[in-house]
């Protein structure tokens, strides 16, 4: 198994598109930024709200978003059980709007 550790910046106003990783779990803590809002589930119906110092888990192939509503960049060291961070992404177009 292979590990991908990298720093990943969210800037402020974006977002992620809906996605899930199907074979591989992620873990993330916020270095910076003010605020992050996180959907999941299977109807991005759960929402936390991440701030610097705070970490994030997420399972394998739980449908996610991330939203940076804060003014300044979010930054993260994450940490994926795969080796290209990207791997097992499956994007679901049709979620997207469910977030604003």
């Amino acid at each position: 198994m292979a590990l991908w550790l990298g720093i990943v910046t969210l800037p402020p106003g974006q977002r992620t598109k809906a996605h899930v990783h199907e074979r591989h779990e992620s873990a993330f803590y916020m270095l910076s930024g003010d605020e992050l809002e996180m959907r999941s589930g299977d109807e991005l119906q759960y929402r936390d709200v991440v701030h610097a110092g705070d970490y994030l888990y997420i399972p394998a192939n739980v449908l996610h978003v991330a939203v940076n509503r804060g003014r300044r960049p979010a930054v993260f060291i994450g940490a994926r059980n795969e080796p290209t961070a990207q791997e097992s992404v499956v994007l679901y177009p049709e979620m997207d709007d469910r977030v604003p």
